[in-house]
């Protein structure tokens, strides 16, 4: 199939990458030059793992092409994914501000093809959003008219970073939102032989549940972090507590009661939250120590995404505390960050790029409190060798290797 990708994000760059990889021809449309430069010569625009080596494979098999111009896009291809970011606002509403200039960017390409075409959006958008605001602005922008001339669907994406590729091949279900049978049909047939179950909606249905699934992840790390907020206080083991918990599968990991879920607990989260992070500075700030060390920036091991990660929010609130901070995260180099991640970082700690450190040696050498927020095999070993009896390890990841580090040692909420 001819596939064209808008918003070359980690969800459009792995789509793209996974597309390409599974014999389809792929053309990548982005407005940021750099990302569309990264691909062209074979090289990826995210930080994700196996995406170095398949993004070089699928450029080097001539599966893909890189454009700025939509209308080209939209002309050689038979079906458009609409991967645009849409963040949210300072004021918790939802950013749609680069969806509706791409919808309009759609339409007017819209006017220079002849044969019927099918987007497929595929970003995070409140239910109504396709059917209410983007197909009125591809339909006037285009002259063309919905369900004749061109088709909509939602499909929903649940990408995990850090884990994108497996999760492209081995998704919980593949929903796809639409009202024509033909063009929901295509999407069909790209990922109708994943090894899971295939789901057809309506557009609001699918746009739905995308919302809802962000909602429980956001719910389940929620009610995780106050049971182990509980659990440090009774001095018990929240990890063995929180396994067994979900071991229930007839009541606890089950649809049961979940209609009972009313909005005042959603409303909650982001404050429950907020308090998590502030137990985490409370902890630092007890240790009376000046010199802090964080290990850890991204929202996730394995990527370099900044946006919506706690532990920019904690950077920025130990800064404001006065204290000294460095930073060692060995995926992220502030001069490769691209696109939003890199503009969030702009406005939001434009002074963060000079704290971070190459050196993870030397961020452990120069520290009297390092607080731990990725884990791997390099990082546990690093601190067991190197940290000193008079620093403090403050653990937000829990690490294999605690309970033997030089350093005095504290979990986020166990000890």
């Amino acid at each position: 199939m001819d596939i064209s990708i808008f918003g070359l994000g980690y969800v459009g760059a792995v789509s793209l990458a996974c597309l390409a990889r599974d014999g389809h021809r792929v053309v990548g449309v982005d407005v940021d030059q750099a990302k569309l430069d990264l691909i062209a010569s074979g090289r990826t625009p995210v930080v994700e793992e196996g995406m170095v080596e398949l993004m070089r494979e699928v450029v080097a098999s001539g599966a893909v092409r890189v454009t700025r111009d939509e209308a080209d896009a939209v002309r050689t291809t038979e079906l458009s994914f609409i991967c645009v970011g849409t963040p949210s606002s300072p004021n918790g509403s939802q950013d749609q501000s680069a969806m509706l200039r791409v919808a309009a960017d759609l339409g007017r390409a819209l006017k220079e093809k002849a044969a019927p075409h099918v987007f497929v959006f595929r970003s995070t958008l409140v239910p109504g959003t396709v059917e209410d605001v983007l197909t009125p602005i591809l339909e006037r922008e285009s002259g063309c008219k919905e369900g004749t001339d061109f088709h909509v669907c939602y499909q929903p994406e649940f990408l995990r970073e850090g884990s994108s590729i497996k999760d492209y091949g081995q998704p919980p279900f593949t929903i796809v939102g639409g009202h024509d049978e033909a063009a929901v049909g295509k999407l069909k047939s790209l990922f109708g032989a994943l090894p899971c179950e295939f789901h057809s909606t309506s557009v609001r249905t699918a746009e739905m549940v995308k919302y809802c699934c962000n909602n429980f992840h956001a719910l389940k790390i929620t009610f995780a972090n106050e049971t182990a907020r509980l659990c440090e206080a009774l001095r018990v083991d929240p990890f063995e507590v929180m396994d067994l918990v979900c071991r229930d599968r007839q009541l606890n990991i089950s649809p049961a009661y979940l209609h009972d879920v009313e909005l005042p607990v959603l409303g909650a989260v982001i404050g429950s939250n907020r308090t998590h992070i502030e137990h985490a500075i409370a902890k630092v700030l007890a240790t009376g120590k000046r010199r802090i060390g964080m290990i850890g920036l991204s929202f996730k091991s394995g990527t370099d995404d900044l946006r919506e990660s706690p532990f920019v929010a904690l950077a920025e609130h130990l800064i404001g505390k006065g204290l000294r901070l460095l930073v060692y995260d060995a995926e992220v180099q502030f001069s490769r960050l691209l696109g939003a991640n890199r503009r969030f970082i702009e406005e939001r700690v434009p002074h963060i790029g000079s704290l971070i450190r190459s050196d993870l040696a030397a961020v452990i050498a120069e520290s009297e409190v390092l607080v731990v927020g990725l884990t791997d095999a390099q990082i546990a070993k690093a601190l067991e060798t190197k940290t000193r009896p008079d620093q403090v390890v403050i653990d937000l990841a829990r690490l294999p290797n605690g309970d033997r580090l030089p350093a005095r040692y504290e979990g986020l909420c166990w000890q």
